[in-house]
């Protein structure tokens, strides 16, 4: 089928009828000013007479006609007629209209009466004229703005009566296509997806032994890590009908309209079986129908209703099939979990060492690289980031050889741009008095030669002082050779220690601690308790689980939770805790003490030159960088061949090795 076959041409875009609210406000202008300039013609024409005027003319007998309302006596009102002038020349008229206001009394009826016999009498009606005289303008104005909402709505496909229709949009070929060579990193959910569109090119192919195709596919992980690209790619491969929606989309101020846009998308996918809905931010309207702490939301959830029985109901909804995604699976219905409606969820997590490669290339691509820059470095660099996170480091490099008139993207751009988006952009004008500068120096260097003296740290890579973003004075940036999934207690103990390396270098060389290890505390903390509560490796308390069962807390759901063990139980784990973090100080001191010139020596080199790469330092110290654990060319066969690795039994405490200060 070919890609622009079974597609409505794209609605037009809205635009304001300029033209005809032109016409109508030169309209409502136009006439009021010609009803005032017919009426001040009129008024010219007639003659104004004072009461005084009046009674003379009728007492000389020079009123010949004359009109009066119906009105009681003692009332002011207008009389119109004609009287007869005087002295004119010949074939000059000879009557004069006349208008005059009065206070109509019996006397000046009686006069009237005995003067002018031609008179007449009309009844008082001006309640209409006056009416219509004053809503004219109003009923003009509503006349017109009618008139332009009208239009728009209608040009813009969405008027009064459509507001029940879905909101999904189909595929335009016309736009960039995306396809499956453009998402690299999530090869396993590549495979899931791509099988769905082999099934929609050849289905005879997955029938032959009686399989059916999943009638939904959940896409699930952190932001930014690739679930709408992949649905792009799916539209850009699929040689059918796609349609796209937002689940925000579906919910109105208006009661009834999310159910009924539900409705009505599966009646439009219908009419072009086989196709694909895409409904990306699903928990918008697919969260868990129950009245919690907040109570419920009867619009959502009748939304929710909809949609279950658009996909798996008691009428067959073959041919259409739903992708979606979301990054917060624990809020949705389970009833929109189970298989026949999404059979199969496809987990996209964040992209290690081979992923991160990958999308790398595949950015700078778009970019000028220079030839000699090794993207490993950056990809070793950039534990815990997501696709957009690399790509925004990408374009942050670019940004800056830009500026700095560089032909080509070099190393130096992207390291400088992966700490940009890691820590924040150098703040140099930062003033910063000479004491804490030095006690950030030796802060660091702590940092940095404790996990130079530890076996199973990981390999220093840069140390700096210059301060960046809002709250970072230095950092200590370490690179793993490749992702840690699975850490020993060896290797988390070294991390404490280079954890605890900043504050007690501060305490060694200043005979005082200050406030700038709190993040280093916190961590070292966290690991220690990890250690004891939920990875077991204290030889005390032995093969148990003190953490509990965590999972993200939603409304209705336990938030107040009680600890599964006793006051006693609670104290060991912090006497536990307690003692695996003091053991780890212990163990810094004595590094420390024994190589206290290095320290120095490091601290007033990074005063000088405020960062220094793994390299110097080492050189610096006279130390031999150890060998790396693995070989160049052990780590291309990987980019190669990826094998997929069991789910991580830690938290990943190491993911981001770097120490601030």
């Amino acid at each position: 089928m070919p890609d622009n076959a079974n597609q409505t041409p794209p609605l037009p875009k809205p635009h304001f009828p300029r033209r005809q609210l032109f016409f109508w406000l030169l309209l409502l202008l136009v006439v009021p000013l010609a009803v005032m300039m017919f009426q001040s013609d009129t008024k010219k024409e007639i003659h104004e007479l004072t009461a005084s005027q009046f009674e003379e003319y009728l007492q000389e007998g020079r009123i010949q006609a004359l009109e009066i309302e119906a009105q009681t006596a003692s009332a002011v009102q207008e009389i119109v007629g004609t009287y007869r002038l005087t002295g004119q020349v010949e074939g000059s008229p000879s009557e004069q209209p006349f208008r005059v206001k009065v206070l109509y009394t019996d006397q000046l009826d009686a006069l009237i009466r005995e003067k002018c016999e031609n008179r007449d009498v009309r009844a008082a009606n001006n309640f209409l004229p006056g009416l219509l005289y004053s809503l004219l303008p109003i009923v003009l104005l509503v006349v017109l703005l009618s008139f332009v909402y009208s239009r728009a709505m209608r040009s813009a496909g969405k008027s009064a009566l459509q507001f029940g229709k879905s909101r999904a949009k189909m595929l335009n070929p016309s736009l960039e296509k995306v396809t499956f060579n453009d998402v690299v990193g999530i090869e396993e959910a590549k495979e899931d997806v791509q099988e769905i569109v082999e099934y929609l090119k050849n289905p005879s192919r997955f029938k032959r032994l009686g399989g059916k195709i999943p009638r939904g596919v959940l896409m699930v992980g952190p932001p930014g890590t690739g679930k709408t690209l992949l649905a792009k790619a799916i539209a850009g491969e699929a040689e059918v009908p796609f349609f796209s929606i937002s689940g925000s989309d579906f919910v109105e101020m208006f009661v009834g309209v999310g159910a009924s846009r539900v409705r009505d998308m599966f009646e439009e996918g219908k009419k072009y079986a086989p196709c694909l809905i895409f409904i990306d931010e699903i928990d918008s309207v697919g969260r868990s129908r129950f009245s919690g702490i907040g109570g419920g939301h009867d619009e959502r959830e009748q939304t929710l209703n909809a949609l279950l029985v658009e996909m798996d109901g008691f009428e067959a909804n073959s041919g259409v099939i739903v992708l979606a995604a979301t990054n917060r699976p624990d809020v949705l219905d389970p009833a929109l979990l189970r298989p026949g409606r999404f059979d199969r969820q496809i987990a996209i997590d964040l992209p290690d060492l081979n992923g991160r490669m990958a999308i790398l290339n595949v950015h700078a691509k778009k970019v000028t690289i220079d030839p000699n820059v090794d993207m490993r470095i950056i990809a070793r660099g950039t534990p815990g980031f997501s696709g957009a996170d690399l790509a925004n480091l990408i374009n942050e490099a670019a940004l800056l050889a830009t500026r700095r008139n560089r032909d080509s993207v070099g190393l130096a751009e992207l390291e400088e741009s992966r700490d940009k988006v890691r820590w924040g952009k150098e703040r140099r004008s930062r003033k910063i008095d000479e004491k804490d500068r030095r006690l950030t120096a030796y802060h660091e260097a702590g940092h940095a030669l404790v996990g130079m003296f530890c076996e199973n740290s990981v390999p220093l890579h840069k140390i700096t002082i210059v301060p960046r973003g809002v709250a970072y004075l230095g950092a200590t940036m370490q690179l793993p050779e490749q992702d840690q999934i699975h850490l020993t207690r060896n290797e988390l103990l070294d991390h404490i220690a280079v954890c605890i390396g900043g504050r007690l270098a501060e305490e060694l060389i200043f005979n005082d601690v200050t406030t700038g290890a709190s993040m280093d505390i916190l961590q070292a903390s966290d690991i220690a308790r990890k250690m004891v509560c939920q990875w077991g490796m204290s030889e005390k308390l032995g093969f148990v689980n003190y953490a509990g069962h965590q999972e993200h807390i939603f409304l209705g759901r336990d938030i107040t939770r009680s600890e599964d063990y006793g006051q006693e139980t609670a104290r060991e784990i912090d006497l536990e805790v307690r003692q695996i973090v003091q053991d780890s100080y212990a163990r810094v001191r004595g590094i420390l003490q024994n190589n206290l010139d290095k320290l120095k020596l490091l601290a007033d080199t990074l005063l000088e030159k405020e960062t220094m790469s793994g390299e110097e330092v080492y050189a610096l110290l006279g130390m031999t960088m150890p060998p790396s654990k693995r070989t160049q060319h052990d780590l291309d066969s990987d980019l190669e061949s990826q094998k997929p690795a069991p789910a991580p039994s830690s938290d990943k405490a190491a993911e981001e090795p770097e120490k601030t200060a």
